[in-house]
């Protein structure tokens, strides 16, 4: 069976079959507000567990999906949960055409955007400046042996590209056990991304480099939940790939299908990307 026909086949399947078949392994909530609550929690959760055996926390986790940060900074201002023993490692930034990470005060960084998270923090719950890393130049080639110093990432979270990318990992020969490099982005990313960006569609001024984690990282977290979900009103763009997640043949054409040779992942999407799409190809 060719992809295009795997696709074809996977997309006809009703929320009901794709629950069924997926065997636990997708869990569909009722919108995306229960979704990114669900994010925040169970974030919130694991760093909590570990505070409360004395056990440092070591993550990986992604920029976007980003509306669950807020809701994390309020359970922990509630429930004074500390970020002091966590290591966030994020999973990509983006960098200009020279491979130079963007500046934190660009619009599209990711690193400027977690910074004003923080402040939403007292400062004896916000994480220490050196426990929250993106992949740039300088530290790409020891981010591997920062992770494994940091006790191995207990969770990789993470969304799902268009064209199935996890962090940035685009699909490429051998995307399976890539290390932490610079990437190009390719035109699907750069699209959809520049449509949800609300930068106007502006394509000319797009980033198209990124520092990214490898799959190999990502895949070598001892536990995964990638969040999936259609984000913008009326735009079905996350059905598809979030069928490939939890059923298509793993390969390197859509990364995320990787996931499944993994022992512990679980996919989270909210009902309406679950369903199938409006037209069928």
């Amino acid at each position: 069976m060719t992809r295009a026909e795997e696709i074809r086949s996977l997309n006809a399947l009703s929320v009901d079959e794709l629950i069924e078949r997926a065997k636990g392994r997708l869990v569909v909530v009722d919108n995306v507000d229960d979704l990114h609550m669900r994010f925040a929690d169970s974030i919130a959760s694991t760093i909590a567990a570990n505070n409360r055996a004395n056990k440092r926390t070591a993550m990986i986790v992604p920029y976007g999906p980003t509306a669950q940060y807020p809701l994390l900074c309020d359970i922990v201002r509630r429930e004074q949960i500390s970020l002091r023993h966590t290591t966030f490692f994020f999973m990509d930034e983006y960098a200009d055409s020279a491979g130079k990470s963007v500046p934190e005060s660009h619009p599209l960084s990711f690193r400027g955007a977690t910074n004003s998270l923080w402040s939403l923090l007292d400062p004896e719950l916000r994480p220490l400046e050196q426990d929250v890393v993106f992949p740039r130049g300088s530290n790409i080639d020891f981010l591997p042996r920062m992770i494994d110093d940091a006790g191995g990432a207990e969770v990789c979270y993470g969304g799902i590209g268009i064209h199935g990318h996890l962090a940035f990992n685009e699909p490429e020969p051998g995307v399976r056990d890539s290390d932490p490099r610079l990437v190009s982005l390719n035109d699907f990313t750069v699209t959809i991304n520049a449509i949800r960006s609300r930068v106007g569609g502006d394509l000319e001024n797009f980033p198209r480099r990124a520092w990214t984690l490898g799959m190999k990282q990502c895949l070598g977290a001892r536990r995964m939940e990638l969040y999936c979900r259609n984000d913008i009103p009326g735009l079905d763009w996350a059905n598809t790939v979030l069928r490939l997640a939890v059923l298509g043949e793993p390969g390197d054409d859509y990364p995320v299908t990787w996931i499944r040779e993994h022992h512990s992942y679980q996919v989270i999407t909210d009902r309406r990307t679950a369903e199938r799409p409006d037209r069928e190809l």
